[in-house]
């Protein structure tokens, strides 16, 4: 579950973290009124993604008019696929210097991982990419987690030495959300430095396990309905698929998580991007592909979609026969390439050609073939 800034803010502030004072505004109206108890604010458009500075989708308002000004221009525009219902305005703050603090989840460790930075703020992606370095990072043992002697040398590597009395005791509090609320992410840019040295939250990113969601019961009570969802993602989580939208324009359905990871590398390879990541599961039923189908048509940014199955106990004229099925009750016209193999795959493959879906022999013909096929 991905909080919006104003709900992550509040459950940072239940673990200690400092934030700013602020206030959620639905209107104009609303955000002025919001000025006039804070003073000076920045209006914040409430959406799941970063780079709402960027988009516009941040302003800064010295008064009344102007936060109901901002409120008005930010309240309804598209802001990277998602309507922005609400904005949270936020008293402005006294800034000396931007920080980032964050962890998530370091797959290639197998651990969580701490990550700071002097180089905080809208940026820090390309500091990521550009100046690696730049960035500390710590993997604390999972069981005790990190200790204070190795958060001063975070710190002090960090270049945040002079700051390491505050930022220890403030990175034990955000950290807490790992094993108190099953936290993937959870991320502080920019952790503001004010004039008078105060260390405060000016941003906040957390997302929770949605496989721990059974022991965050009260946090999704809190907060159902509130959290604004890719509109495809919400549709798939409707029906049950397991499904991640992607920039691209080809569309992708397999049966099985690691074939799906690799189907989408072979559209990487294949000169192609893909549009979404799909896995149905193992069976490859007609109702499920029809509906991982009618997902990805949703999207109009999708021109092809490449199928991947392997059929083990699932024979593969009975997969060939529902993928028909669910092609023709969809009135499916894009091109559709099915890559299929395991048991009876010959079958399915003629079955397939006879009512004019591609079938790719394998897996990278199938990818070069739905590449060349929307371009």
């Amino acid at each position: 579950m991905k909080l919006l800034e104003y709900q992550a803010k509040a459950v940072l502030a239940s673990l200690g973290v400092p934030i700013p004072p602020g206030r959620t505004a639905s209107n104009g109206d609303e955000a002025a009124e919001a000025c006039r108890e804070l003073g000076p604010v920045a209006v914040k458009a409430q959406v799941p993604v970063g780079g709402r500075g960027k988009a516009g989708g941040i302003k800064l308002a010295q008064s009344p008019e102007e936060a109901r000004a901002a409120a008005t221009a930010i309240i309804g525009m598209d802001l990277k696929g998602f309507r922005v219902p609400l904005v949270y305005c936020e008293a402005a703050l006294d800034i000396a210097q931007e920080i980032y603090l964050g962890f998530t989840v370091d797959r290639d460790h197998r651990n969580n991982i701490l990550m700071l930075s002097a180089k905080g703020g809208i940026d820090i992606e390309e500091v990521a990419e550009t100046s690696s370095d730049s960035i500390a990072r710590l993997h604390p043992d999972p069981w005790r987690g990190p200790l204070d002697f190795e958060l001063n040398q975070l710190a002090f590597a960090a270049g945040l030495g002079a700051h390491a009395r505050a930022l220890v005791p403030l990175i034990k509090k955000l950290y807490r959300a790992i094993p108190e609320l099953d936290a993937v992410t959870a991320e502080i840019n920019p952790l503001v430095v004010t004039r008078d040295g105060q260390l405060i939250a000016g941003d906040a990113k957390l997302e929770t396990d949605e496989n721990a969601a059974f022991r965050q019961r009260a946090l999704e009570e809190r907060y159902a309905g509130t959290i604004a969802l890719d509109v495809f993602e919400e549709e798939a989580k409707k029906r049950n698929l397991t499904y991640v939208s992607l920039d691209g324009e080809v569309g992708i359905i397999g049966n099985g998580a690691g074939l799906c990871m690799g189907t989408l590398d072979l559209i990487e390879r294949a000169g192609g991007s893909a549009a979404n990541f799909c896995d149905i599961g193992g069976g490859a039923r007609a109702e499920v592909v029809e509906n991982a189908l009618a997902v990805i048509l949703m999207n109009p940014r999708v021109r092809g979609v490449l199928i991947n199955i392997f059929g083990g106990i699932t024979r593969g004229d009975e997969v060939a026969r529902g993928l028909i099925a669910a092609r023709d009750n969809l009135h499916m016209n894009l091109p559709l390439v099915v890559r299929l193999s395991g048991t009876n795959e010959e079958e399915g493959r003629e079955i397939l050609k006879q009512n004019g879906i591609e079938p790719g022999a394998n897996g990278w013909e199938a990818a070069q073939r739905i590449v060349a096929l929307t371009r």
